[in-house]
């Protein structure tokens, strides 16, 4: 008897959290996209940076300043490869 209440319990304990996180979860994909920032805090730009050590590749496509400040990379900043317009 005592056995068969523990079981009961622990089962409904076991569906209301499996039902906690299907509810949560099909909220999480219910909720719109938030809005883009508002005009003006990012520009568009089209720089691609390489680093010297290693070669590895960057393109940057937004930025806060026209001419953004070039990322670390192998801890070095990384060099100006090509500036597209």
């Amino acid at each position: 008897m005592f056995g068969t209440i523990v079981v009961l319990l622990v089962a409904a304990g076991a569906f209301l959290v499996i039902w906690k996180i299907g509810i949560g979860l099909l909220r999480s994909l219910g909720t719109p996209i938030p809005p883009p920032p508002p005009a003006g805090e990012l520009r568009r730009v089209n720089v691609r940076y390489r680093c010297s050590l290693c070669g590895t590749e960057l393109r940057m496509t937004l930025a806060t300043d026209e001419e953004p400040v070039p990322p670390r990379h192998c801890m070095e900043e990384m060099d100006v490869f090509r500036i597209m317009d």
